[in-house]
């Protein structure tokens, strides 16, 4: 009998409940032909195809306990490679390639993987820079011509001998480790277990009430796998999931419209251009009936615009969350656009939303300190600003080999049981239950004066019409620590013009009580940004380049 925590399982039940239905269907694109085609598999299939990987990775030597790199672009492969990873009681290790050469170097290094399995890109990547070279025992291709042994070559030496008995485990035992981006600091491993993994899947069917025989456009490859655990196809749009603003908004709505996608799962970034793009060609996504955005969260102008687009009782749904704890809290598009939009505009911060089940929230005075248990930290009440911390079966226990990390990141509750993860973020509670952010605490600007919160500031001058986006940073005058807007313009803009603006924010900023304390204000041609959402601005890398125009003047 196949262990019920594993997450696997969820897909056998599937293939045993609708066997025919739609599981996976990935969109191809041949050469510059703007004619699309689709791999399908049914939930059966799908189902054979995971054992039939089991029973081939076995054979090539991968065995529980494993722990085994997976860059793999989405495809057929991909998910029979992940569900039989898991099935057979392997770790995969997922990374983002867009974390950069040294950041992945780094997480191989520390990581430690047994195997290595890849498109050619990956292996070519792996050989020149040197990833895992002291702990990887195997490589495998996913590729059709290879110099190392394929994923279709084994699997034609290793035939299906039918089901793959999963081993037994403990439920807090290590599923998976995923690393996280590197976007807002070093990337580090999160341990999941199969308890997690069940908790956010259990998340997503009863907080968003996703059903079995749903469609899902999936333009996260990680969210996809939960497709078909929850019974829901997943739908493949021909995209480079890594850079989602490169995607072409004609194939997402022409693979939307061919399988009437119930659901889709778009970042800020992806759900800007979308919306841009059905504006110019009005567009009507009349078979959508949710929207989850998540990465980082999405302006209200591109949540106004992409709402255009759907049936009026249609939401879009902002969640928060992190690798280490995802989902956390979410807020529908209606209720975030009639009834928080002022708040914001005032320096509020930006509402992230209520709590899902069986998740809590609190919020504990600002501190770089470790805390080891909760009875020491300084619980705050509604209002106040503090450090967002988090408590759930959705939230992981630790990172893999960062044992600092761990004590910095994690509480223990020896109050009530359980543990917290410290989510590096900044908010508050408000009367209603409601969470609001303010911002990474590692980016507050700390002056003499009091702490300056970069969402609550940069909010502000965000709605001035010549502003495409700010972004708060600290300064030093001499041993002082000062305030810097730095500003991206949404149109170019010459010297004079910069002048006029600058003393327009100048005004803005007089009008509050905390952005009157900013004191410099520079024009920045485009600001480093992370790959995948273009929304996480590197404060750390303006911060110094704010410093150096300062030292100019």
């Amino acid at each position: 009998m196949r262990d019920p925590q594993n997450i696997a399982n969820h897909l056998a039940h599937m293939a045993k409940a609708q066997p025919s239905a739609l599981a996976v269907a990935i969109q191809h694109h041949l050469g510059f032909s703007r004619q699309a085609s689709f791999t399908e598999l049914s939930f059966s299939q799908l189902d054979q195809e995971c054992d039939h990987a089991c029973w081939a990775l076995q054979g090539f030597g991968i065995k529980a306990t494993d722990k085994v790199v997976l860059m793999v672009t989405p495809s057929v492969d991909f998910f029979a490679l992940t569900f039989a990873l898991f099935r057979l009681g392997a770790v995969p290790i997922f990374v983002d390639p867009g974390m950069g050469i040294n950041n992945l170097k780094q997480c191989f290094e520390e990581a430690k993987p047994d195997h290595f399995i890849g498109i050619s890109k990956a292996h070519i990547a792996r050989v020149l820079f040197g990833w895992g070279k002291t702990s990887i025992k195997s490589h495998l291709a996913v590729a059709k011509h290879s110099w190392l042994t394929t994923f279709a070559g084994i699997k034609r030496t290793y035939p299906n001998q039918g089901s793959f008995v999963a081993p037994a485990h403990e439920a807090n035992a290590m599923a998976a480790i995923l690393f996280t981006s590197g976007s807002t600091g070093t990337p580090k491993g999160v341990v999941y277990s199969h308890e997690m993994f069940n908790a956010q899947i259990a998340a997503l069917r009863d907080d968003y009430g996703i059903r079995p025989g749903e469609r899902d456009l999936a333009t996260f490859p990680l969210f996809a796998l939960f497709g078909p655990a929850l019974g829901m196809a997943s739908i493949i749009p021909d995209m480079d999931a890594s850079k989602p603003i490169t995607a072409n908004p004609d194939y997402i709505k022409h693979a939307i419209d061919h399988y009437q996608c119930s659901n889709l799962f778009a970042n800020p970034a992806l759900l800007n251009i979308l919306g841009q793009a059905g504006n110019t060609q009005h567009w009507q996504l009349k078979s959508i009936k949710r929207v989850i955005s998540a990465g980082a969260p999405a302006t209200p102008e591109s949540i106004e615009l992409f709402q255009s687009m759907l049936m009026p009782k249609v939401e879009i749904w902002t969640s928060y969350g992190a690798t280490e704890s995802l989902p956390i809290s979410k807020i529908g598009s209606h209720e975030l656009l009639r009834d928080t939009q002022q708040h914001t505009r005032e320096g509020g911060g930006i509402c992230v939303g209520y709590p899902i089940a069986d998740v809590t929230i609190d919020i504990i005075a600002i501190t770089d300190e470790p805390i080891a248990l909760l009875s020491q930290a300084q619980l705050l009440k509604e209002g106040q600003i503090g450090e967002i911390i988090v408590k759930g079966a959705v939230v992981s226990r630790q990172y893999y080999h960062r044992d600092n990390a761990t004590l910095s990141s994690k509480i223990d509750d020896d109050i009530q049981g359980g543990h917290y993860h410290r989510m590096g973020d900044l908010g508050y509670l408000d009367d209603a239950g409601k969470l609001w952010m303010c911002g990474r605490k590692s980016h507050r600007v700390s002056l003499p004066s009091g702490d300056l919160f970069t969402l609550c500031c940069e909010r502000i001058f965000n709605e001035h019409t010549k502003v495409s986006r700010t972004a708060l940073v600290e300064v030093s005058v001499g041993q002082t620590a000062q305030a810097a807007l730095c500003i991206e313009a949404n149109t170019p803009l010459d010297t004079q013009q910069k002048a006029q603006v600058i003393a327009e924010l100048q005004q803005l900023a007089a009008q509050q009580a905390h952005t009157k304390q900013i004191q410099h204000f520079f024009f920045h041609r485009a600001f480093p940004v992370d790959v995948r959402h273009n929304a996480k601005i590197f404060r750390e890398k303006l911060s110094v380049w704010a410093q150096q125009e300062l030292e100019k003047q």
